[in-house]
């Protein structure tokens, strides 16, 4: 065992510097890898000084931020900086017509004027271990994959619970390279956090959904959020008597800029990458799952936004949830693009062609030889199913009406099978879920959306359909809109009030007969499916992705050496890197925009590039004052080369100093399949210039106050 790991870890070492910037690393695992390959590109950090249990480091000022994108702390009061999409859905709720701040900005001059959004949090790491061996010493290789897992389980939780200290912390036991490694990770969450500034959405969003993932790129993404403690500095729900943490640490900000090839380097939470996925997963994806991804989240998006374009209450409403499906459609059809044109099946089917030359050689055909048969069975086995997953996942993801009934009715079946004493216990904690959940939506829209994506399913899915489904579609030619009419008129779980009225009369056989129930029970049945005849094969591909991931390793075929993503903190690092030369920007050099390539996209009453007046003023004035770049002008977006993935929006970009340059929050459409392969050549990060960021809340906003709290660096270069 320990033979292994050591060609393994000299493995990497000297793949590192022919890898250079690829990957997404532990930082425990910084000096024992990368650090010598890091200082070699400019970084000037000890490892000490990036993560540390015992001291302050560069980690304590990397947040997750409200469980899907990065943050920072960039002030000694716990000033928060992410991205404005990353706040989206936060400056939507603290909103109105009347004080519309998506539309307009905001800029808190108080502490006091600092709004607090319903549910928020931050989350600090603040230490980490392997714990591998002890995680793989409850598993044995005769367990089938499902009693591995309730043994893994069972030893998952006995660790979160010896390092809780009694709740205090959260800890998360997590599995990587395919379940052949487990490290845990403590966290301590901050529930109070809030709304401090954000630009006006034709600065934090300007491009749109047609600039998204594309360069050149002018956007200002950031917005700025505070948390606060209680007088200990300590976690504590919202109060009024609650005050700003008082920071670990904070990031220093540069406003000496960037230029070619200098250091950069993003730590954030990058969500999934799958870089470790077979050649038939990869496959399945291109010609069955993502396609029907596209399909359904276009369908989607197309209704949205007719009611959203007529009615201003309703686009508030659904901002963020079309946002959030159209930054996914646009990228599942830029992955099937990308993935095609690298012919990643191919190169994969290569190195599996590979490995399974090696896998039945005598010493390893015992452990390793089934184990590309049983990977490619498995998937030619469910490509349809997959094909029809996705048409679920794009009803579900954006028809509230698809889910919403079940969730409230299995809360209602417990209702209904509790004593007097429970019911009085549970009616006050349901009528409240029930008035959460009839928040901010539209019935003529989500019935035109549910009935639409319904449609789609009946006629494009080859697998098996819910019963009600393929009933309804074979009775009306896949034509929903009468029966999702008939059914919403009739369903209690239409309105809050049909809700909340069950709780007085509760009726069992009323329960059962809702008709919006019934589909909404089978919809979920159907995607929570897992047929018998499947059972097996997907056994036996679980306990095949595992030893080929270990095999691959061992054997040294693969060029990946480190673990997927999967929302824990991790580094990337690369450098300022241009894309060649594109006559669409005005820049010195292709690795930066300007504010006079922003001023040449405007369009005016266009909703992705339309700006304020007050904008096209600045431009003219061009006062820029120290946040100007050496030419004079105010640079907008950069480019580096990390290594990232969604989770890392947010995410701080550094120089070697360990000093704030940027805000990262999108890559280029032709590194689009970046969460399965490394495009060395290609791959791009999109930065914000933190000098925008700067100008943007002191001379455009006139929110100073907020930029001297942050500790402004300059002449270390």
């Amino acid at each position: 065992m320990k033979k292994t790991v050591l060609t393994i870890i000299v493995f990497i070492i000297s793949f590192s510097s022919v890898m250079a910037n690829e990957g997404m690393w532990f930082l425990m695992h910084i000096e024992r890898l990368n650090h010598r390959d890091m200082q070699k590109m400019g970084l000037q950090l000890t490892p000490e000084e990036i993560y540390s249990i015992n001291n302050q480091s560069l980690k304590d000022a990397i947040v997750q931020f409200n469980g899907g994108c990065t943050a920072s702390i960039v002030s000694d009061s716990g000033l928060v900086l992410t991205n404005h999409h990353c706040g989206y859905s936060a400056i939507a709720e603290l909103s109105t017509e009347e004080q519309n701040h998506l539309k307009n900005g905001f800029w808190a001059g108080s502490l006091e004027a600092e709004m607090k959004p319903e549910s928020l949090y931050v989350r600090f790491f603040v230490r980490m271990d392997d714990v591998s061996e002890r995680m793989l010493a409850q598993v044995n290789d005769s367990m089938s994959e499902k009693e591995r897992q309730a043994a893994l389980n069972k030893e998952i939780a006995k660790i979160e619970k010896e390092n809780s200290e009694d709740g205090k912390y959260t800890v998360s036991v997590r599995s990587f390279y395919q379940g052949n490694e487990f490290y845990y990770f403590v966290y301590e969450d901050y529930k109070d956090v809030r709304l401090v500034g954000t630009p006006p959405e034709s600065v934090g969003k300007f491009g749109g959904d047609t600039d998204n993932w594309e360069w050149p790129r002018h956007t200002g993404d950031f917005s700025l959020f505070r948390v606060y403690a209680d007088e200990n500095g300590k976690p504590a729900d919202y109060s009024t008597d609650n005050v700003p943490l008082k920071a670990k640490y904070h990031l220093p900000v540069s406003i000496d800029g960037v230029k070619e090839d200098d250091f950069a380097m993003i730590l954030g939470y990058p969500g999934r990458t799958n870089r470790w996925m077979p050649a038939s997963g990869v496959e399945q994806n291109v010609n069955y799952a993502y396609p029907a991804w596209v399909e359904g989240s276009k369908l989607s998006m197309d209704v949205m936004k007719k009611y959203m374009d007529a009615d201003e209450s309703v686009n508030l409403m659904y901002a963020s949830s079309y946002a959030s499906i159209a930054n996914y459609w646009k990228n599942r059809g830029g992955m099937i693009t990308a993935l095609t044109e690298h012919k990643t099946v191919e190169k994969k089917r290569k190195t599996e062609s590979k490995f399974d030359k090696w896998a039945n050689k005598k010493a390893n055909k015992a452990a390793y030889g089934n184990v590309i048969e049983n990977i490619n069975n498995y998937y030619a086995l469910t490509n349809e199913k997959a094909k029809q997953d996705n048409y679920l996942i794009g009803m579900l993801r954006s028809s509230k009406f698809a889910v919403l009934p079940y969730r409230i009715g299995s809360a209602f079946k417990q209702y209904l099978g509790a004593n007097e004493a429970e019911r009085k216990n549970l009616k006050p904690r349901l009528e409240a879920f029930i008035e959460d959940s009839y928040k901010d939506f539209y019935l003529p829209l989500e019935e035109e959306v549910l009935a639409k994506q319904l449609g789609l399913l009946a006629s494009k899915s080859n697998y098996a359909l819910p019963e009600l489904v393929a009933e309804v579609g074979a009775k009306y030619d896949n034509d929903f809109s009468a029966y999702t009419e008939a059914i919403f008129d009739l369903s209690m779980f239409t309105t809050k009030e049909g809700a909340l009225a069950f709780l007085e009369y509760p009726d069992e056989a009323r329960l059962e007969s809702d008709p919006l129930l019934k589909l909404s029970n089978e919809l979920l049945d159907k995607y929570r499916e897992k047929p018998e005849d499947l059972e097996q094969p997907t056994n036996d591909y679980e306990a095949s992705f595992r030893l080929l991931v270990k095999g691959l390793r061992e054997s040294g075929l693969s060029a990946i050496q480190y673990p997927d993503a999967n929302s824990t903190l991790r580094l990337s690092y690369g450098k300022v890197r241009a894309l060649p030369a594109d006559k669409r920007n005005d820049a010195n050099e292709n690795n930066y925009t300007t504010f006079k390539g922003m001023i040449a996209k405007y369009k005016p009453n266009d909703s992705e590039f339309d700006l304020e007046q007050k904008m096209l003023d600045s431009y003219e004035k061009k006062d820029y004052g120290r946040y100007a770049n050496e030419y004079g002008q105010l640079s907008i977006n950069f480019l580096t080369d990390n290594d990232i993935t969604g989770g890392n929006s947010g995410s701080p970009v550094v120089n070697g100093k360990g000093e704030l340059i940027g805000l990262a929050f999108d890559g280029n459409i032709e590194a689009m399949a970046g969460d399965v392969i490394f495009d060395k050549d290609l791959q791009r990060t999109i930065n914000v210039d933190i000098r925008y960021v700067l100008w943007l809340i002191d001379k455009y906003a006139g929110a100073k106050h907020i930029v001297d709290e942050l500790t402004i660096v300059s002449g270390a270069k």
